[in-house]
This record gives structure tokens, C-alpha cells and sequence, in this order.
């Protein structure tokens, strides 16, 4: 009786990198449209400029807009008004979820 051992775990951890990557972009595009949702609007450029970004481990929402910090976390004269920090940490169990179901093959 003969056994043959097959080694496919770079096939494997390439299927999971993969998996990850698209994981982690579902999450960004989820949290955008979160960002998005809860922005105050008064010209809609802020809403407008909200958007996500890949790298590495991680996913980003963010706006390149100069007044997005005063927006977010408010001034002397201004109450704030938090649009990002809701997105990306208020929906944890949600996106680890996502992450579970494309980790899962699904």
C-alpha cells in the first residue's frame, strides 16, 4: 500500500489572501456607505468625498476634504457631528461577519 501526500498550502494561502482582500474591500464598501449615510449635508461635497481604500490588513474610510476634522470631532463653535468614527467602530459585529462569510467560501 502506497500513500501519497499532496502539499497544496500555497494553493491554500493564496485562496485565503484572496478571500481576505475581498473581505476586507466588502467591509470598506459597507463602512462607506454607513459614512456616508450618518454625514451631515448641507452642499453634499463632504457625503460626496467619503470613500474606502484597501491596504495591506486593514480597510480605510476617509475624506480628503479639508473641513472633514472640524465636521467630525467639532470646534469651539461647533458642536461635532461624527460620521467616520460611527461607521468604522459601530458596526464591528457586521463586518466580522462579512469577513467570516468570505473567509468561510461564501
Amino acid at each position: 500500500m502506497e500513500v501519497h501526500i499532496t502539499d497544496n498550502s500555497a494553493q491554500i494561502l493564496a485562496a485565503l489572501g484572496l478571500a481576505k482582500q475581498a473581505a476586507l474591500e466588502a467591509i470598506g464598501l459597507q463602512a462607506e456607505g454607513y459614512a456616508k449615510a450618518n454625514c451631515p449635508v448641507d452642499t453634499g461635497n463632504l457625503r460626496n468625498s467619503i470613500s474606502h481604500a484597501v491596504s495591506g490588513d486593514s480597510a480605510y474610510i476617509g475624506t480628503n476634504v479639508e473641513y472633514a476634522p472640524y465636521v467630525e470631532f467639532g470646534t469651539r463653535k461647533m458642536s461635532a457631528q461624527p460620521y467616520l468614527k460611527p461607521a468604522a467602530e459601530g458596526h464591528a459585529a457586521e463586518y466580522k461577519a462579512i469577513a467570516e462569510t468570505y473567509l468561510k467560501g461564501g
